[in-house]
């Protein structure tokens, strides 16, 4: 049995039809595949393993053609191990997934995010973060929240010193540092297993978490790029890099095509710099708008699988933000419903990195949806 990828033979055709059918797989994280050189038996054993699959399918008396979606493609090979026993086949589907796995390194991980969503929990060390800023400053209570953290199942415990709320006051570098550093090193101390990660734009703090070592993965809402500094420091480690849009001083006139070039320009940017793109993870930022919980915030939420075609995971980053108060007159605290309502959008859309506050509701969330995602019913 011979198994071909043919996912892109739609990629540059002239045909609408083609196009539209590119712009589907692209967007869906779906791919085509082409079984030739089946035998008899093998013909008919894969055409009743893909019916199951509720998928079009093209059979002749040589060949079968299928569109397969990636969030079920391991269970899929899985069922192929069981139903045709050879090792080929099995290793011909491997390989055509790791062409189009979603992978991130960051420190020493090296993390499938289409098989394994990133629960990426916020831990805010400041007093005017906007949903619990003064929450967790005091030592004891800092400890008792990321005990609770792990406990519930968080992969990442990202700190942030520095608020960039609308209207955020600046604190210095040192300030900064003040505020996170003893916690970092409390975590890594206690916790050496669950990642760090730190939302800074500051090359200060950034140059002593690489010198502290301890971080996994640095935040920045100005991309990198505001201070060439960054990139010469950051190029030569394994911290994984979390690129932010973020355009509070430009109204857009075409807001997608305009965040595929920031995306696309700033990709460039951090690859030519000597950053491996495995190491890079995309923010489409929303809640950065020009207006604060205005309707770009709807349109950031609504077109993020239009960032699938960087093939880099994205961040779904609007756990308990102003869009509840905007449309339901919520208080931050009754927030979690529309929350998961629109994070679980956005998840089925490609955003598979999860920043949350709430981790035990997420990860319910992850599990539901990826069971119903390879819920296919085997007799």
């Amino acid at each position: 049995m011979k198994i071909i990828d043919i996912t892109d033979r739609f990629a540059h055709s002239q045909s609408f039809s083609d196009q539209i059918t590119h712009d589907m797989l692209i967007t869906q994280r779906k791919v085509v595949l082409k079984f030739e050189d089946l035998n008899e038996i093998e013909l008919s054993t894969m055409q009743t393993l893909l019916a199951a699959f509720d998928t079009p399918i093209q059979t002749t008396e040589n060949w079968i053609q299928v569109v397969l979606p990636l969030a079920a493609f391991q269970f899929f090979i899985a069922k192929v191990e069981q139903q045709i026993t050879t090792d080929s086949a099995t290793q011909q589907l491997h390989e055509i997934y790791e062409q189009h796995a979603v992978y991130w390194n960051y420190g020493n991980t090296h993390r499938d995010l289409i098989q394994s969503p990133l629960i990426y929990g916020i831990l805010n060390i400041t007093p005017d973060s906007f949903y619990d800023g003064g929450a967790y400053v005091k030592p004891q209570i800092i400890k008792s929240h990321v005990a609770h953290m792990v406990a519930t199942g968080v992969d990442v415990i990202e700190l942030g010193g520095q608020t960039t709320r609308p209207g955020y006051t600046e604190i210095s570098a040192k300030e900064e540092l003040k505020r996170i550093l003893p916690a970092i090193d409390w975590i890594h101390k206690n916790y050496p297993k669950i990642s760090l990660a730190v939302d800074t734009y500051k090359y200060e703090v950034m140059a002593d978490l690489v010198k502290n070592g301890h971080v996994a993965i640095i935040n920045d809402v100005h991309g990198f790029t505001d201070d060439p500094r960054k990139l010469t420091l950051l190029a030569p480690t394994n911290i994984g890099l979390l690129t932010m849009h973020s355009r509070r001083e430009v109204e857009y006139d075409n807001l997608t095509q305009e965040m595929q070039n920031f995306f696309t320009q700033n990709l460039s940017q951090l690859t030519a710099a000597g950053i491996g793109r495995e190491r890079i993870a995309l923010d489409p930022g929303i809640g950065y708008a020009k207006v604060a919980d205005g309707y770009q915030d709807y349109a950031m939420m609504r077109n993020i699988d239009q960032f699938n075609q960087f093939n880099r995971p994205t961040m779904t980053a609007i756990s308990r933000k102003g869009f509840g108060a905007k449309l339901f007159g919520l208080k931050k605290e009754n927030r979690l419903a529309v929350t998961l309502i629109a994070e679980t959008y956005m998840y089925l859309h490609g955003g598979n990195i999860l920043r949350v506050h709430d981790i035990t509701e997420t990860k319910q969330l992850v599990k539901m949806i990826n069971t119903i995602n390879n819920g296919y019913w085997f007799k």
